[in-house]
């Protein structure tokens, strides 16, 4: 479990500073957010984006924990 968060904080740190040159301009001008958020529909994004991220570590964990019990009943077995 320790390898696989140090793996997705890398990839995460890595594509991090890839996205934000891929924005280029002016941070502080956006515009698809502005008008997202004048419409009030950037709290149905956001739980969208949280829905998935939520769904993504659940099924990691619940792999972590299947796996691990067959890695028992492998040891088990020898």
């Amino acid at each position: 479990m320790k390898n696989l968060t140090k793996y997705f904080l890398t990839i995460c740190l890595l594509f991090t500073g890839y996205f934000l040159k891929a924005q280029g301009g002016d941070p502080n001008a956006v515009e698809m957010a502005d008008v997202l958020h004048q419409n009030g529909k950037i709290y149905l994004v956001v739980l969208v984006l949280i829905t998935i991220f939520a769904g993504i570590i659940f099924l990691l964990l619940h792999i972590e924990r299947r796996l691990m019990k067959l890695e028992k009943k492998q040891q088990e077995k020898h």
